[in-house]
């Protein structure tokens, strides 16, 4: 097992990629600490016959403070963070004519900031220890326009967050990558699903494989980035997007006049 023992810390950790993230963690021997505001404090995850997981609720990710303290904890009873894995977001607005102060600030908070004040809150420890992995979890909509447009500007911001610490920590020991997810079927999608019961249907039509993403395809592509597999693997992005960012899949047969 590839984390066994090793302390793994995951922001967003109540339910969609990062619950994934927790279980395929736990599956290869880590000891998991989840970092959400849903759920109690803390939870024992899976009982006795879990892989030692540990997952801690209830922290915001925009709270500086409550981060900092939360990551001080971790490390004093659970033990050294070896692994970071910022997985929180949020993304509600869309439209810049129709964005609020409120709605930019509050996605603006959660990705960009938060990722921020969990990175800052763990580098002390592994700057000490000299190494240490971090993995944020971005998006496709960091990398091009598809909408929703303060999500996406935070996003971008940790893009570019993420090979600053490779370049700034990496002689630290300290490993800096990102995960881009294309459309993955996530319960955030349920109120869409709700409005368009074919909405993945439709999305999947732009996808050359064929198909909107699933948590597991995200999370088999964050164990990568996190393992010894990927140990001189730094600064930069793995896009798991089924293609998406490739090229004008869709514009090809219009524009080079081959069959679909």
């Amino acid at each position: 097992m590839r984390f066994t023992d090793q302390v793994v810390v995951i922001t967003g950790a109540a339910s969609g990629i990062g619950a994934r993230l927790v279980e395929r963690f736990a599956a290869e021997g880590a000891r998991v600490v989840g970092l959400d505001l849903r759920g109690p404090t803390a939870e024992l995850a899976g009982g006795a016959d879990a892989a030692a997981a540990v997952v801690f609720r209830g922290v915001d990710v925009t709270d500086s403070a409550a981060v900092t303290k939360a990551m001080a904890a971790i490390e004093r009873e659970v033990g050294p963070i070896a692994v970071l894995v910022n997985n929180a977001a949020i993304a509600v607005a869309d439209g810049l004519i129709d964005i609020t102060d409120e709605q930019w600030a509050t996605e603006r908070a959660v990705v960009l900031d938060g990722t921020f004040h969990c990175v800052r809150a763990v580098l002390p420890a592994m700057i000490g220890r000299s190494g240490g992995v971090i993995v944020n979890v971005t998006s496709v909509n960091g990398l091009a326009a598809y909408g929703q447009e303060a999500y996406s500007a935070a996003k971008a911001g940790v893009e570019n967050l993420t090979r600053g610490l490779a370049l700034r920590y990496g002689p630290h020991g300290i490993r800096a990558v990102a995960v881009a997810p294309g459309t993955v079927d996530t319960p955030a999608w349920r109120q869409r699903v709700t409005a368009n019961p074919r909405v993945f249907d439709d999305l999947a039509a732009w996808y050359p494989l064929g198909r909107v993403g699933t948590p597991d395809d995200i999370a088999g592509a964050v164990l990568f980035m996190a393992s010894a597999d990927a140990a001189w693997i730094t600064g930069t992005t793995l896009v798991v997007d089924g293609g998406l960012t490739a090229g004008g899949f869709r514009m090809i047969p219009t524009a080079v006049g081959r069959d679909s």
